[in-house]
């Protein structure tokens, strides 16, 4: 299957700028060198440490951020060549939403007034009647009724909030959508919420996205596929379900063991990562994680080690065969937000039933 969305060798280095003067006396190296793609309809999750590069990357995909090398190519177009009008066109193909849904939205415009800007700008509505229905059509594709419609930001809860950001990135009908943290400020119960509405919105329009997350469990719920990041760098790649089973870098396997887990009476078995990441601005030779890992050796610290196939798995390890590839310790949603997404999914079906009445 074509990809949606193709990065290759995607590198972004901030300068670092002190003195007076304001001289670069280094660079922090945020991506380096990335390779993805995304299929139609498919969810690529991003996980890894705060710091680690994700939102950087996502942003990159989007051109919100300049890359300082590589190629991004969004539907057979290469995104990197274009300019002006073309690259305004080609935004109403890909999307974001934000991980605060309070400081993403405008707090003096309206709902109405969020929703209709998009379909000016992209002339996907030109009258006052084709606006409204519009706007009246995206609030109640995300669990809002037209009344909502002229309400201030300040006037929602959280997951309401998240919602008009859903529906604000679905204005201009794109095909991917870039999640950057969509559920971490919000309770348990309104993340079912979202995940279901996210779930039932890529299943009707067909919709790709790259879920950027801290929260493993939710990832494997939502994810076809799970790309980890280690200091700008994707370290493993794999289905969601063959990495949650076997996972085979290091880094992998000590986020999955940092997981808390409800048995007070089960010891932890694998070993964590030691001590904290290093500064992005001075990454260590050869593995970035070899300072922190439990089975480096000589040749972790000379030699960098490349991203290559393993399996179903794409890794970047030396030793990814040598390491214990026993299942990691589990990681599953918790209790309320399984029941949560069941009642949802039972009441969405039904209301299915009714209309199909």
């Amino acid at each position: 299957m074509t990809p949606i969305l193709a990065v290759e060798g995607l590198t972004k280095r901030f300068p670092v700028r002190r003195g007076i003067l304001r001289r670069v006396v280094g660079h922090v190296e945020a991506v380096r060198d990335v390779d993805l793609a995304i299929a139609p309809g498919e969810t690529l999750a991003i996980v890894g440490e705060s710091g680690c590069g994700k939102s950087t990357l996502g942003r990159l995909m989007l051109r919100l951020i300049e890359p300082t090398a590589g190629k991004v190519t969004l539907d057979g177009t290469d995104t990197m060549a274009l300019k002006g009008p073309a690259l305004r066109r080609l935004r109403r193909d890909m999307q974001i939403i934000f991980q605060d849904p309070f400081g993403s939205l405008n707090p003096r415009m309206s709902v109405r007034e969020t929703l209709a800007e998009p379909l000016k700008l992209h002339g996907l509505a030109d009258t006052d009647d084709t606006i409204a229905a519009a706007v009246d059509d995206l609030l109640m594709r995300c669990g809002l009724s037209a009344h909502h419609a002229g309400r201030y930001p300040h006037e929602f809860s959280g997951g309401q909030r998240q919602r008009v950001g859903i529906a604000r990135a679905l204005a201009t009908r794109p095909k991917l959508i870039v999640c950057d943290e969509p559920v971490s400020a919000l309770d348990v119960s309104v993340q079912a919420q979202i995940l279901n509405l996210l779930a039932a919105l890529q299943q009707d329009l067909g919709l790709a996205y790259v879920f950027i997350s801290h929260d493993l469990a939710v990832v494997r719920h939502v994810a076809h596929r799970v790309a980890v990041m280690y200091l700008g760098r994707i370290v493993e790649e794999a289905p969601a379900e063959d990495l949650f089973a076997k996972p085979l870098h290091p880094y992998t396997r000590s986020l999955l063991d940092a997981v808390p887990r409800p048995d007070p009476t089960r010891r932890r078995e694998t070993v964590s990562a030691k001590g904290d990441a290093p500064s992005a601005m001075a990454i260590p030779p050869g593995c970035a994680f070899h300072t922190r890992c439990p089975i480096a050796t000589a040749r972790c610290s000379a030699e960098r080690p490349a991203l290559r196939p393993l399996g179903t798995t794409k890794v970047a390890c030396h030793h990814a065969e040598d390491a214990p590839v026993r299942p990691a310790a589990g990681v599953t949603a918790s209790d309320a937000l399984r029941k949560r997404l069941a009642i949802l999914n039972e009441r969405r079906r039904a209301r299915e039933a009714e209309v199909t009445a």
